[in-house]
């Protein structure tokens, strides 16, 4: 699953750039296995996210991505469709009955073939910068295939890239890459059923812990979509995540 515009975005097009105007470090890029199926499970904090880990990530990897990404208007739009094109990126319909299994098919596809899989647990960029509650689709897809996890925390790329802006900002952003956990492992070590959808729930939330501590992030146990819809409606934060109560 080898994408020819992928050298061409890291070594030519994109990638010296934002080598030069962000300086991108890295921490733990070791535990990327030179070879062999892994899940890469990373907060979000920025579109910039996709850029800025494939970047610095020896091997390439295939995200997920919403499929606005690959259908806004304008030259913004035709270009955004084009990056996540060019380097591999799925479109998965968010919000629909199909998104779960669509998701799976393409994960499942991703790992068999050999390659790193990548997904944002929370299923949207942060509001505020801090890490959200996980949706189960990533630990599904580990508990069924049992491939690795490794959780990446993404530094201050919402700095260099806020919600609403397009070009990126000169601020510094950090990737920091955990460790390997193979979710059977860490399954059977609890007693626990991979089977089981409580089994896959903990496993969510064990992962969105350990991004929580890379980042020194604060966590919230609410999803970060009900978040941005109580406050477009003007509701404010929702119970449980005001960070003014916290």
């Amino acid at each position: 699953m080898k994408n020819k515009w992928y050298w061409v975005y890291k070594h030519v097009l994109i990638g010296p750039f934002l080598r030069l105007y962000n300086r991108p470090w890295s921490e733990g890029m070791d535990n990327i296995p030179a070879e062999g199926a892994a899940i890469v499970a990373s907060n979000h904090q920025s579109v910039m996210d996709s850029f800025y880990f494939p970047l610095m990530c020896p091997r390439q990897l295939t995200f997920i991505a919403k499929a606005e990404y690959f259908t806004t208007p304008g030259l913004a739009g035709r270009f955004k469709k084009w990056f996540f094109s060019s380097v591999g990126q799925v479109p998965i319909e968010r919000g629909t009955d199909s998104a779960a299994d669509g998701m799976m098919v393409v994960a499942r596809r991703i790992l068999e073939a050999g390659d790193l899989f990548g997904i944002y647990p929370e299923g949207t960029r942060s509001p505020d910068g801090r890490i959200y509650r996980g949706r189960t689709g990533m630990a599904r897809v580990a508990m069924e295939t049992g491939a690795d996890v490794i959780p990446v925390g993404m530094i201050d790329s919402r700095k260099a890239n806020p919600i609403g802006t397009i070009f990126p900002r000169p601020c510094r952003v950090g990737v920091k890459v955990g460790k390997p956990v193979n979710p059977h492992e860490w399954a059977y070590k609890r007693g626990l059923d991979p089977k089981d959808h409580a089994t896959v729930r903990e496993f969510t939330d064990f992962i969105m812990a350990q991004l929580a501590e890379m980042t020194g992030q604060p966590y919230v146990d609410v999803y970060a979509s009900d978040v941005k819809k109580s406050l477009a409606a003007g509701h404010g934060y929702p119970e449980g995540a005001d960070p003014h109560t916290a």
